[in-house]
């Protein structure tokens, strides 16, 4: 398909974070959006701020005539979206070009040097590091982010089309639409089980998608993981690895040992051992690609980080008010490994909601033993998203098995009652769900009680 002679272009799900990247990008390059989505967020927010036309109800006469014309327009859809939807049916029935999110990215990067970021943990920090990297060493770069960028408050980077930065997604097994010059695994835990069945499954898309990379193209994998390419990994043997680490004033301080020479004295100043290491990764690509050390070195420390991956809200020396994403067990232990790293004396409450049914019900011994590790834990209600509830699978089940003394669910109606009685000094948002849109509250809440 040849994407400049599309005028029109509807998304089903474009307040999605990599559908509203997309959105974002055609807007810039004059092209006719508009979308449907089921929820009015900060994101769909930001779009209608651009003169995007955005409705909240599936519903055929809510879609602008203009896009039922379906010589001219593509309709771009995120697997998120139930079957039964109905304009997306409609779309589908009457012979339009209807994409998934990941076959347009792949088709946008398919004729530019494109750098790919895959692994359960890590895509969105790494991305946004390796995109901000090449952007600050003048690259022309298009970069798609699966976060809010805080350098540029946005989830695109447009600085030119001859090269991309893309965040490979694992989910449905998107990431074997792109064909990267290279890419990097960041790791290879399983996940998404509903649509995998079982790790091997998972594993075995890892092994397609490194096999996608291009003629000459490069591999990068995190050191230990069972593929071969350039290894990278934090005091260890790998070809890139972070050596000497120090934190000054809240910054890591370390050098990097690469194939080549060694970069002394870089600064980062994201927390946690698991954000090092994404950007590491993301230096290596860079130094690879052919980036400057010292244009490098100075964007490294500039960079930001991205919102809700350990986004601090208040921080004083009595209060400290952290939100993530994390939603596996592993990402919850990097939190916890975190906050311990920067606070180590502290109390720390954890507020926590389960992300899918599926996944809570697979990894609900995971997460208990993750989760008890907090000083006090409040636990919400699952966050369903695309899924039906399963018999049995419940927040109360898993609150059965955390091993914490003082843990309690509560509904999001009275979170801010229970944050209140606390006497912990760090305060934890975590989850992939609509958590993020109870920050806002929090923070107000807690300003005034402080």
């Amino acid at each position: 398909m040849n994407l400049n002679s599309i005028h029109n272009i509807y998304f089903i799900g474009i307040g999605g974070i990599g559908m509203s990247a997309l959105a974002r990008y055609f807007h810039a390059n004059n092209k006719c959006v508009s979308g449907y989505d089921k929820t009015q967020t900060e994101i769909t927010d930001s779009l209608l701020a651009l003169g995007i036309d955005i409705h909240f109800k599936d519903a055929i006469e809510n879609i602008n005539t203009s896009f039922l014309n379906s010589e001219t327009t593509l309709v771009v859809y995120t697997p998120a979206i139930p079957k039964n939807h109905l304009e997306l049916n409609y779309f589908k029935s009457n012979n339009f070009n209807v994409l998934k999110r990941s076959e347009i990215l792949g088709l946008i990067t398919e004729n530019t040097f494109c750098l790919a970021v895959a692994g359960t943990h890590g895509k969105t920090t790494t991305t946004s590091i390796l995109g901000h990297l090449m952007n600050a060493c003048n690259v022309p770069v298009t970069a798609f982010l699966g976060g809010i960028s805080e350098n540029y408050n946005s989830n695109l980077i447009l600085n030119g089309t001859e090269v991309s930065v893309v965040e490979a997604d694992e989910f449905d097994r998107s990431f074997l639409t792109l064909s990267p010059d290279f890419a990097c695994i960041t790791s290879m835990d399983a996940d998404h089980l509903d649509i995998y069945g079982d790790a091997s499954e998972l594993k075995k898309s890892f092994e397609d998608f490194s096999k996608k990379i291009k003629p000459n193209g490069k591999l990068f994998i995190k050191n230990g993981l069972p593929l071969s390419g350039i290894t990278y990994g934090i005091e260890d043997d790998s070809d890139y690895t972070i050596q000497n680490i120090k934190i000054e004033n809240g910054t890591y301080v370390f050098d990097v040992k690469t194939p080549e020479t060694v970069l002394e004295n870089l600064q980062f100043n994201l927390p946690g051992r698991h954000n090092l290491s994404n950007a590491l990764i993301a230096l290596a690509m860079a130094v690879q690609y052919g980036c400057p050390h010292w244009q490098l070195a100075k964007a490294l420390a500039s960079y930001k980080g991205v919102k809700r991956r350990f986004t601090y809200h208040i921080k004083t020396e009595s209060l400290v008010f952290i939100d993530d994403y994390a939603h596996h067990p592993a990402e919850i232990n990097a939190v916890y490994q975190a906050v311990r790293e920067m606070y180590p004396n502290k109390k720390v409450l954890a507020i926590f909601q389960p992300h899918l049914y599926s996944r809570t019900r697979d990894f609900i011994d995971e997460f208990a033993k993750s989760l008890s590790q907090f000083d006090e834990l409040i636990l919400l209600d699952i966050y369903p998203a695309r899924e039906l509830p399963i018999e049995g699978v419940t927040s109360e089940w898993l609150l059965g098995k955390i091993d914490n003394k003082y843990k309690k669910l509560v509904s999001k109606k009275e979170l801010i009652t229970e944050i209140h009685k606390t006497s912990a000094q760090i305060i934890l948002t975590i989850g992939a769900g609509d958590i993020g849109e109870e920050v806002k509250h929090i923070k107000k809440e807690l300003s005034i009680a402080s």
